[in-house]
C-alpha cells in the first residue's frame, strides 16, 4: 500500500504568496499614478508667488462688492451661458465681462467665452455637454475693483 503525505506549506510557498500580494499592490499603484498624471496636471496657477501677491487685492475687491450688495447668478440655457450681475438697485452695467468655462477635473474642454450685454444679463454662446462645469466670471476694473468670481453649474 502506498500512502501520500499531505502537502506542506513551506517557506517557498509563503515567499510566492507574499510576492504575489505585494506585486498586485505595486501594479495597481503604478496604474493609478500613471492614470492620474495623464488626466490632470494639477496646475491651477502658472506662478504661485504672483498669485499670492494678488490675493489680498482680489479679496478686498470681493469684500467691497459684497458690502455693496453685488450678486452673480450663472446659468446655461439654449446653448448660451447666461450671467446675471446685480446690485441692490438692479442690473450692473460693466465692461469687459467674460467667462472661462472648464471641467472641475482634467485639462480638457476649457474654453473662454466673451459675454455681451443682452437685456438684464450677459450672454455668450458655448456648447456645454452634460456634467459639472466650473465658471470663472471676470470683468474690467470697476469702482470697487475687478470682478473675479467662480461658481459651479451642472448641465443635465
Amino acid at each position: 500500500m502506498h500512502t501520500t503525505r499531505p502537502r506542506e506549506f513551506t517557506g517557498k510557498h509563503m515567499l510566492l504568496v507574499t510576492c504575489a500580494f505585494f506585486g498586485v499592490i505595486i501594479a495597481v499603484n503604478v496604474f493609478m499614478a500613471v492614470s492620474s498624471a495623464r488626466t490632470w496636471t494639477g496646475l491651477v496657477v502658472a506662478n504661485s508667488y504672483v498669485a499670492s501677491q494678488e490675493f489680498q487685492v482680489k479679496a478686498d475687491a470681493a469684500h467691497a462688492q459684497n458690502e455693496a450688495g453685488w450678486t452673480m447668478h450663472v446659468g446655461y440655457k439654449d446653448g448660451q451661458l447666461v450671467v446675471l450681475l446685480r446690485d441692490g438697485e438692479g442690473p450692473l452695467d460693466l465692461d469687459g465681462v467674460s467667462a472661462f468655462v472648464r471641467r472641475p477635473v482634467g485639462g480638457h474642454d476649457d474654453v473662454a467665452v466673451p459675454l455681451a450685454r443682452s437685456g438684464d444679463a450677459y450672454r455668450g454662446p458655448v456648447g456645454l455637454t452634460s456634467g459639472v462645469w466650473d465658471i470663472t466670471v471676470t470683468t474690467a476694473d470697476t469702482a470697487l475693483g475687478a470682478i473675479e468670481r467662480e461658481t459651479r453649474i451642472s448641465v443635465p
